[in-house]
């Protein structure tokens, strides 16, 4: 058998030059900046550690492909680790590492950083890299410079438009989208809580807090997991801004004293009677709750986990916020644990619209995300304890079986979490059990068939960056994007604002409402013209079976939209930005609608 020899290599780091591929600062902005490093191969690599050290403190670093092992020298000096899946590189193999830094000031560090590898054969060689000065580009450039099928970077953009239509309580000044005001400002009034804020879930004007848990944990683990597409499409703070709006709610929901946990504001059925503005409804809504007595541990465990990631994501931006999140998911996770049982059978008016199957799940990926955020071992204990290995039906509000899976191999690099993840998109992909639309959309379900498809293929870009499908997995996730894009039979983008053909008659009371002060009611919905009011960056249901479309109002299967539906989709594209930005993309498939024109960007 042979020995283990270490290799130590050193290379320079500088915010404006690069080492090819091996070492730079990506970009960088005012309190942060993103970077990357790249372990090299002529032999093969059982594992590796890195020693980053920096000329000035950096408060926190985030790196998803290795574990922080220390920080020292008052945060100037980060030893690092890879984790169990990243760390077997083939001989003339690589692996690039992505980290996110948070500074004080806008200039960022300049440093060095000594990667020691774990090799079998071999000797101990220690080398001096030369830098050359180079040009950093702009982010807008490097966007623009991507040339990929369709402007993934302007997909995401509108897509966080959508979610500031969905805003409920006093908008901020800066809010973006100008025929949207102050709306539900008496939220938890019955309740004597100040129940502002949030997400309206889809067309609708109710605030259900379960899918948008899922919805907020999905977005923020796309910007945890790709930053630098955010940044590149200048994006970030907007994205940051995005996500915080859901954060803030949940923590006015959670009242840990009292083990109340707010679920539900407004009545759905009421809810779904009013077509009407926002601004305008009725005040008097209802507030639902689960406690000890009338559980809830899905809606319970979700919003942990949505906090837990949502701590991780602001570790780097703003660290009291990112504790109070921490806190607050860690004793919601608690209750959660410890008094079972599914919220819409304690709360019967969601049983109506969003019926729980389980809170298995939600338990697993919130006991996973508190693991990433404390690496306390007790979470991880009870992620395995929760994980199911059977092949999940798909990724949703409702079902987080997958992401359970998929957190469970980055964790642990278990085969057996693995070979989960490999079902799942296996039945997928062509040749699976999940059948195709005739133009190639993976058809999971008639109802949100296009966030079935974009959901899983956020999943396979995770998974190829995870080591597992390569770049098979990303051109399948590209035929699924493209297709909601355009590429599909009616060369239509089912994201509205996208493109110069897409729906302009969604299911969606604000957008259908013309501006004050004309009346806005049932006549709105039944009126055969386009919506006053374009809809940027929603997704709508999507097609049938057939390809089959119709853009009409009153089609809210087809033709609504959600916050769920947008959000593996939003980190989807980030996916698709970050490997592009790495020319780590592959060539966009062939697809079996390809008899007309693209609309390009």
């Amino acid at each position: 058998m042979l020995a283990p020899i270490l290799v130590t290599l050193i290379f320079t780091l500088n915010p404006n030059v690069a080492l090819g591929d091996q070492l730079q600062i990506n970009n960088a902005w005012s309190g942060g900046f993103h970077g990357s490093f790249t372990v090299h191969a002529d032999h093969p690599i059982i594992g590796w550690t890195a020693h980053l050290s920096f000329s000035k403190a950096v408060q926190s670093l985030q790196i998803f492909k290795a574990i922080v092992l220390s920080s020292s020298n008052d945060n100037r000096d980060y030893v690092v680790q890879n984790v169990r899946w990243d760390g077997n590189i083939t001989a003339h193999g690589s692996l690039t590492v992505d980290f996110t830094g948070i500074i004080v000031g806008d200039q960022p560090p300049t440093g060095t950083v000594t990667i020691t590898e774990v090799t079998l054969g071999g000797s101990h060689v220690t080398t001096q890299a030369t830098i050359t000065p180079t040009t950093q580009h702009s982010s807008n450039q490097s966007v623009h410079a991507l040339n990929t099928k369709y402007d993934y970077a302007e997909a995401m953009r509108l897509s966080i438009l959508f979610y500031a239509a969905q805003r409920s309580g006093k908008l901020p000044a800066n809010n973006p989208i100008p025929w949207r005001g102050d709306s539900a400002l008496q939220d938890g009034h019955d309740v004597h809580t100040d129940l502002t804020g949030g997400w309206y879930d889809a067309g609708d004007l109710i605030k259900f807090n379960f899918p948008m848990a899922s919805t907020t944990t999905l977005l923020v683990w796309g910007l945890i997991r790709w930053p630098d597409a955010y940044q590149a499409a200048g994006q970030l703070d907007n994205m940051y801004d995005s996500v915080k709006w859901p954060l803030d709610y949940f923590l006015k929901c959670w009242k840990p004293n009292t083990n109340t946990l707010y679920v539900q504001c407004g009545n759905g059925l009421a809810g779904h009677d009013y077509w009407g503005r926002p601004e305008d409804m009725n005040p008097n809504r209802p507030t639902y709750k689960v406690n000890a007595h009338h559980p809830g541990s899905d809606v319970a465990g979700e919003t942990a986990a949505a906090m837990a990631a949502g701590s991780i994501a602001f570790q780097a931006k703003d660290t009291a916020y990112s504790r109070e999140l921490l806190t607050a998911s860690q004793s919601l996770y608690s209750f959660a644990k410890a008094h079972k049982g599914k919220y819409s059978d304690s709360v019967p008016d969601a049983d109506d619209f969003y019926a729980s199957s389980g809170y298995e799940d939600e338990l697993c990926t919130a006991a996973a995300w508190l693991y990433k955020a404390t690496n306390e071992t007790h979470y991880l204990a009870d992620a395995k304890q929760f994980y199911d290995s059977d092949t999940a039906y798909g990724l949703s509000w409702d079902d987080k079986q997958i992401s359970c899976q998929i957190l469970l191999w980055e964790l642990t690099g278990e085969t057996q979490y693995k070979t989960s993840v490999k079902h799942f998109l296996h039945s997928y992909m062509p040749g699976g059990s999940v059948p195709y639309t005739p133009c190639g959309l993976v058809f999971r379900a008639k109802w949100g068939s296009l966030a079935f498809a974009a959901n899983a293929a956020f999943v396979a870009l995770m998974a190829a960056e995870d080591g597992i499908g390569g770049d098979n997995y990303k051109t399948w996730a590209l035929s699924q994007i493209d297709y909601a894009l355009g590429e599909n039979n009616h060369n239509f983008s089912y994201e509205i604002g996208f493109g110069s053909h897409y729906p302009v008659k969604p299911h969606h009371v604000g957008s259908s409402c013309p501006s004050p002060p004309a009346t806005c009611d049932w006549d709105a919905f039944d009126s055969h013209a386009q919506n006053p009011h374009i809809l940027y960056g929603a997704l709508v249901g999507g097609p049938g079976r057939h390809d089959d479309y119709t853009d009409d109002r009153k089609d809210y299967v087809k033709n609504e939209v959600a916050c769920d539906y947008n959000s593996g989709f939003q980190s989807a594209l980030a996916g698709l930005v970050h490997f592009a930005l790495h020319h780590d993309l592959p060539s966009a498939p062939t697809l079996r609608c390809s008899n007309h024109k693209r609309h390009h960007r």
